[in-house]
């Protein structure tokens, strides 16, 4: 499924779940604290599903990794490390003061 198909499935679940609560509200009474939160939390999933289905263009999956570089095991030439320092040391033909 595309992020499209599965932001509208999650839509009509959200749209069945509002009028659930609101037939509950019908039968238990919409003044008690427990059904007003619960219409709350539902309004409240609602705007933050309308936030999510905005920003659904920019929140893509990379299509494909990227290309991975092979490093050899190979030794690599000593005469790279000539004129190096070793760390802490200093480089092997000068003293320290």
């Amino acid at each position: 499924m595309s992020l499209q198909d599965d932001l509208a499935a999650v839509q009509r679940c959200l749209d069945n779940l509002v009028q659930s609560v609101e037939r509950l509200e019908q039968q238990v009474g919409g003044g008690s604290l427990e059904v007003r939160r619960v219409r709350t939390d539902a309004g409240h999933l609602r705007e933050s599903l309308a936030l999510l289905s905005a920003a659904a263009p920019t929140l893509r999956r990379p299509d494909a990794r990227p290309d991975l570089v092979s490093i050899s095991d190979a030794p690599y030439n000593s005469a790279l490390w000539t004129d190096s320092d070793d760390e802490g040391l200093g480089a092997r033909d000068r003293h320290a003061p």
